[in-house]
């Protein structure tokens, strides 16, 4: 069953996305927020430890898997920082299966948006992955709390 610090992840990755799809960015506000929640909920549920251990390897876990399609410009920073914080929240085995279900997500927007750029007749103008990394993160959440 979905906890707390859960419901308030898959708010922040929700808003990211609604950003990320109004905006095109994503606000270093709300990711630096999510950031320090998750550190403090880790610190608060199990000292220093827990927080090292989960949250910290969490962010790093979180950023470094995307952190290559970035440095090919795959990817924007923004995007890198977000599944950060996802990995800050979730630890480093579930930020991974995040990732690996971000990925697959991230196809199926590209499909839909490429349909939609057909059926439009609008070009490609970006993809906002917030949206995929807020619908891999549901799946993970939900899968791994079940």
């Amino acid at each position: 069953m979905p906890t707390l610090p859960d419901f308030l992840l898959l708010s922040l990755v929700g808003l990211a996305a609604y950003c990320d799809i109004d905006r095109r960015r994503i606000p270093n506000l709300l990711v630096v927020s999510g950031l320090a929640a998750a550190l403090l909920l880790h610190l608060a549920s199990g000292g220093p430890p827990a927080m090292l251990r989960l949250g910290l390897a969490g962010m790093a876990a979180g950023g470094a898997i995307f952190l290559p399609l970035y440095l090919l410009r795959g990817m924007a920073a923004g995007d890198v920082k977000l599944m950060a914080m996802v990995g800050a929240f979730l630890g480093p085995a579930t930020a991974a299966l995040a990732a690996m279900l971000t990925v697959i997500a991230g196809g199926g927007v590209a499909l839909l948006m490429l349909a939609l750029s057909r059926y439009t007749g609008r070009p490609l103008t970006g993809m906002p992955y917030a949206l995929a990394i807020a619908l891999g993160t549901t799946c993970a959440v939900a899968a791994t709390r079940a």
